[in-house]
């Protein structure tokens, strides 16, 4: 099944360089302090204090790489005046590296989950701090949004008399609709993907184990520049119905559907991108499975378009017991769709298990993943498939590009891959 709405691919290469524009990343850093800076405004914060990753990102503009993922000993602030402050284990490197910064920089205090414990009172030096830096702003009797924080590190704030509020919701405020730079680099990173699929379709054979294919999609994402392989998920034969979510060392075998969901990012954006695919010819229940999952997110990318809500896309999917759930409680995830940018799962979320009762409202600029799931009625496999979509000012533009329209078949003489 093919879709009725335009495909977009990347218009730059990966690297900066002097004779063509490009992804401006001055302007990218700029724009989304930004919008950062006028959710917290419209929050009624006088600032946002984020722990996460990905909210440290597009505050500041800085990275320190993967390794300081989830370790809470890394923050940055978002003021309602004035530039943003970053805490970093850093700062010296980022004064030569990041200048747009300034002297806006220290090193965190932190007590690293719990590493420290609590006896040692860290987190009473990490509340002075902030409190310290909040006055400086002016905004120490203002609500401090946090988007996660240790539960000695928010009662410390306490402590501190810093009314500590929720300011995850700021920042996906901030983050739902993309800019122009952010959407180019969402699409450098589906094509990578792109590439990495034609590999991994080659390698499809009896013999060839899931884990294998998982290997294989780490080399080649790395060799072309991926700053990080979040998962990759790789399934097949009767592992697929019911979907596992994660991959083994099963030997894939001539008759099995094998499916993919490749979730990598460059530049900090992320893909989250399923393939399925066939070892050798498809029988008819495994035909039939791919072309209701195709039939099914087909429908959902022509339901999308600036005005219509997450429930309006929700009502094309089926009710989880018409595809063997008991409920859509047990089917979350399966006829899904989700925010993608910074984070693999950001602002809107489509789901008939909450939509529901609580649409949301799709605009242009917002980026998401549509993915749908059908098993075999034989039990041989499930199909799986996944597109992302720009929303644009009539419709949606899709930017995975590698080929969803049929059920691929790999792996024996007489295969379209072989």
């Amino acid at each position: 099944m093919k879709y009725n709405r335009p495909h977009a691919t990347a218009k730059w290469g990966t690297m900066a360089t002097d004779w063509e524009v490009g992804v401006n990343f001055p302007r990218l850093i700029q724009e989304r302090f930004q919008k950062a800076q006028a959710s917290v405004k419209a929050k009624g914060l006088g600032a946002v204090l984020a722990f996460n990753s990905d909210n440290i990102r597009y505050i500041t503009g800085t990275h320190i790489g993967e390794w300081c993922r989830d370790k809470m000993n890394r923050y940055a602030l978002c003021p309602r005046e004035g530039g943003a402050y970053l805490f970093d284990p850093a700062v010296p490197a980022k004064r030569i590296t990041c200048p747009w910064m300034e002297d806006r920089m220290e090193p965190p205090i932190a007590n690293m989950l719990g590493a420290l414990p609590p006896a040692m009172n860290v987190q009473d030096d990490f509340a002075k701090q902030i409190k310290r830096i909040l006055t400086d702003y002016g905004v120490e009797k203002e609500p401090l949004g946090v988007d996660m924080l240790e539960l000695a590190m928010l009662r410390a704030l306490e402590k501190e008399g810093i009314e500590v509020v929720d300011g995850q919701q700021a920042m996906l405020d901030a983050r739902e609709c993309k800019t122009e730079d952010e959407i180019e680099l969402l699409k450098q990173a589906a094509s990578m993907v792109d590439a990495t699929y034609e590999d991994i379709a080659r390698a499809i054979r009896p013999g060839t184990k899931e884990n294998e294919l998982v290997a294989i999609a780490n080399h080649r994402l790395y060799l072309l520049g991926s700053e990080r392989v979040e998962c990759v998920n790789s399934v097949s034969g009767p592992r697929g119905k019911p979907h596992s979510h994660t991959f083994a060392d099963r030997i894939i075998q001539p008759g099995d559907m094998i499916f993919l969901d490749l979730m990598h990012s460059f530049n900090g954006y992320h893909t989250c991108y399923y393939r399925t695919f066939i070892c050798g010819k498809p029988n008819k229940c495994q035909i039939e499975a791919y072309e209701k999952t195709s039939q099914w997110v087909s429908a959902a990318i022509d339901a999308i378009k600036p005005g219509v809500t997450t429930a309006d896309v929700c009502t094309v999917w089926p009710p989880a017991e018409e595809f063997g759930y008991r409920n859509e409680d047990e089917a979350y995830l399966l006829q899904y769709g989700h925010g993608i940018g910074l984070s693999l799962w950001e602002r809107p979320i489509l789901s008939r298990r909450f939509c529901f009762d609580h649409p949301t409202e799709i605009k242009e600029g917002m980026t998401f993943a549509v993915e749908c799931w059908c098993g075999a009625e034989d039990g041989s496999g499930a199909a799986r498939i996944e597109e992302e979509v720009v929303v644009t000012k009539d419709g949606c533009e899709v930017i995975f590009n590698y080929p969803s329209d049929h059920l691929i078949s790999c792996g024996l003489p007489g295969c379209e891959v072989y």
